[in-house]
């Protein structure tokens, strides 16, 4: 297990890089950061399919939180207002929208600023898209 935080996002997505660096240029907060391509998952405690899914990040314990709650622990960890804003993520109804928004934004990536086509989701993994089998 890491001694500090890790934040595991899509390495092949323009959108999500740009965002990651966005954050941490920002927020400057005290954890590793890594695209899922190249880390350890197993010894992270978590599958390619999640990793492939939604942003996560993983504290030193090992507890993995995902999507917008991803988010809000970066918040927490860059202190200051940022926290203030984290922890309001990690509470019903804003949690509530946080998820929400998150999940629009993934399914959209690939058509949001800095988004290309490697940042689509799998067609099988767009909402509202009936699985096949």
């Amino acid at each position: 297990m890491p001694t500090r935080p890790v934040l595991v996002y899509e390495g092949d997505c323009a959108f999500c890089t740009t965002s990651v660096a966005f954050l941490v240029r920002r927020l400057r907060p005290d954890c590793a950061l890594t695209p899922w391509q190249f880390a350890d998952l197993d010894a992270l405690g978590v599958t390619r399919a999640r990793a492939e899914h939604e942003v996560l990040w993983i504290s030193p314990p090992g507890a993995v939180y995902g999507g917008a709650q991803a988010v809000a622990k970066l918040l927490l960890r860059a202190g200051g207002a940022w926290a203030w804003l984290g922890g309001l993520l990690t509470l019903p109804p804003p949690r509530w929208i946080a998820h929400g928004v998150y999940r629009l934004v993934a399914a959209n990536r690939d058509r949001l600023p800095g988004g290309s086509p490697a940042c689509a989701l799998p067609s099988d993994r767009r909402p509202g898209v009936p699985s096949v089998g």
